[in-house]
């Protein structure tokens, strides 16, 4: 039996402590955030306190302290050009530059966020006017816009940074509709349409939630442009000569240089602090929040989780063994960190030549074994143990490109829902003539030529029609009969068909087993049949294995499961299937809970 390695014990357990801990946490344990939030925290708060570190007022001018120098009696950075106390405008600067900050952020967020929830999630129409007016308002050239308001804001920053708000609201905007987009049609947005929750009640809870991450990145850069914008437009003159900011200061200090250099520093030090803290900031924000799912355990050099196993010599009259796998498990982080096993132990041998079918109701490991042997789970699934032989080579702990060059050639796939693995947007036949020389090379006529004979080979009447079509100008088993065209395009020694039929009509089904069938004989080619349905394994398969919550409970050849199943769940599975000869005599669920209840 295979056993996990201690490094990857180890990794494991650090993905799962990862995984319990919360956002606030591991920003604690992220040095750039803590330093960065600190170093913000200091300055706000200096300039929060600073009625009580100042004794002079930030417009209160002492001619006789006039560029007086650093460390003078009640000035500690001294004066400026008018005599003005330096460390007190520098704490009021800092309050501006907070304030400009808040209100600017605040605002584009306001806006954008709204915005992009009703363009998202909302019909065409509305999508469209939203998206004519933040395209308009980003025409708009921003501190110009802003320079040319000056006399209707009254010179009044905080009104310029509610209109400097609105200027960056198109990019919040932008970036909220693209995730409400990919977000408003997921399956609990449906349950909570069909549960009767209101739109804003389903906007609030289930889809700002979900993409608050990007957004709070985007307020601590918005943040830092607000500061800068104001800044800037304090250091052109613009606004009101009476309120303390870096830009004026830094004016000032700009004017006096040869006099007083460092009258210049301080203000453009802050300044270049605070904005540099903002970004570092958003940047352990954003590795913070998008690090926050879960990482799959790499299963490189130096992390091996298997035993080296003796091959198994075939019994005589036997084809040696194709894809050998010894007690896979494959396991999935909860929300507490916790690893949930979905395929636990698992073993099974394809031959050459020979279709295997694995059988399970929904949930049982099927399909997570069959894309572990492809290579291609998801994130999060983290591989704990076992062996994945084909051919001979081991692949758990390959890379993705060493990957590459087995899947798509050797190993094909068969997926379940043909429609929804053709690209709408481009025709079905340049989608599978890109396959085919991914995986063989050739040139695009060759292997447009190639993709052609397949297509008629695979039952399509008309090849060029369906090779010239967009996805949903076809049938759905047109789609998979074209899905396997370019499966079988490398004559694979692996097909791996997940669910081939599920989503097509009975007589299709019919035709499609059969097709998979004439030309696994006429490839040699063995095959891997993921399904749920007794009735098609029985058609095509020559061995079974059947499933239930990822383990294996029984596996023999298919005259075998159906005369003489061992396992309870096995005949259970058999009793499920429906033929003219049996009548059910237990009453429905519904009807038994009523008379029970009455």
């Amino acid at each position: 039996m295979a056993v996990p390695s201690t490094e990857t014990i180890a990794t494991v357990e650090n993905a799962a402590e990862v995984a319990r801990t919360s956002i606030w946490r591991r920003l604690l344990k992220d040095p750039q955030a803590v330093v960065t939030a600190s170093i913000l925290l200091i300055i706000f708060a200096l300039g929060v306190l600073t009625p009580f570190l100042t004794q002079h007022g930030p417009n209160e001018a002492d001619l006789s302290m006039v560029n007086a120098p650093v460390g003078t009696p009640g000035y500690p950075l001294g004066g400026d050009e008018a005599g003005r106390d330096i460390w007190t405008r520098l704490l009021h600067s800092v309050n501006t530059a907070g304030i400009s900050a808040l209100i600017g952020t605040s605002m584009a967020l306001l806006v954008g966020v709204i915005a992009g929830l009703v363009g998202g999630y909302f019909g065409r129409r509305l999508q469209g006017a939203t998206e004519w007016l933040f395209s308009l308002i980003m025409t708009f050239p921003g501190v110009l816009l802003l320079i040319i308001l000056m006399p209707v804001t009254g010179g009044d920053y905080r009104v310029t940074m509610l209109i400097f708000g609105v200027l960056l609201a198109p990019g919040v905007y932008r970036i909220v509709r693209n995730l409400v987009l990919g977000v408003k049609n997921e399956l609990y947005v449906d349950a909570a349409r069909v549960s009767g929750l209101g739109n804003v009640r389903i906007l609030s809870r289930h889809v700002l939630f979900v993409i608050r991450g990007p957004i709070i990145i985007a307020g601590a850069f918005m943040a830092g442009s607000a500061i800068a914008v104001q800044s800037g437009l304090a250091f052109l003159g613009v606004g009101s000569v009476q309120i303390p900011s870096f830009g004026a200061m830094i004016a000032s200090g700009f004017r006096n240089l040869y006099i007083e250099p460092t009258q210049f520093l301080w203000p453009s030090l802050t300044l270049g602090v605070i904005t540099a803290c903002l970004v570092l900031l958003g940047n352990a924000l954003r590795d913070t929040l998008e690090g926050s799912k879960p990482k799959a355990v790499k299963m490189g050099k130096g992390q091996r989780v298997i035993e080296d196993l003796p091959e198994e010599e075939p019994a005589e009259g036997e084809r040696e063994v194709l894809l050998r796998i010894r007690d896979l498990m494959v396991a999935y982080p909860s929300p507490s960190g916790e690893l949930n096993v979905v395929v636990d132990s698992l073993s099974l041998n394809v031959r050459r030549g020979e279709i295997m079918g694995l059988v399970g109701e929904s949930g049982s490991g099927k399909s997570q074994t069959a894309f572990a042997t492809l290579g291609v789970l998801p994130p999060e699934a983290v591989i704990v143990g076992g062996s994945i032989r084909f051919d001979g080579r081991e692949l758990i702990g390959l890379t993705d490109r060493e990957m590459r060059a087995v899947r798509g050639t050797e190993i094909a796939y068969i997926p379940q829902e043909p429609m929804s693995n053709l690209d709408p947007n481009f025709r079905v036949g340049a989608q599978l003539v890109e396959g085919v020389r991914a995986a063989i090379g050739g040139s695009k006529a060759e292997a447009h030529r190639i993709i052609l004979e397949l297509l008629q080979r695979c039952g399509i009447a008309d090849p060029q029609r369906t090779f010239d079509s967009y996805p949903f100008e076809i049938s759905g088993g047109m789609a998979q009969r074209a899905l396997i065209a370019a499966a079988i395009a490398s004559r694979p020694k692996l097909l791996i068909a997940d669910e081939p039929t599920t989503a097509l009509d009975v007589t299709v089904q019919a035709e499609i087993l059969d097709l998979l069938r004439d030309l696994q004989e006429e490839l040699d080619m063995a095959v891997l049949l993921v399904t749920h349905n007794f009735g098609v394994v029985a058609d095509v398969c020559d061995k079974i294995t059947v499933m239930q919550s990822g383990v294996v409970l029984e596996t023999g050849s298919a005259i075998d499961i159906f005369l003489r199943p061992q396992h309870d769940y096995t005949k259970m599975l058999l009793g499920a299937i429906l033929d003219e000869e049996t009548v059910r005599a237990d009453p429905p669920v519904a009807a038994a809970e009523g008379r029970h209840t009455r």
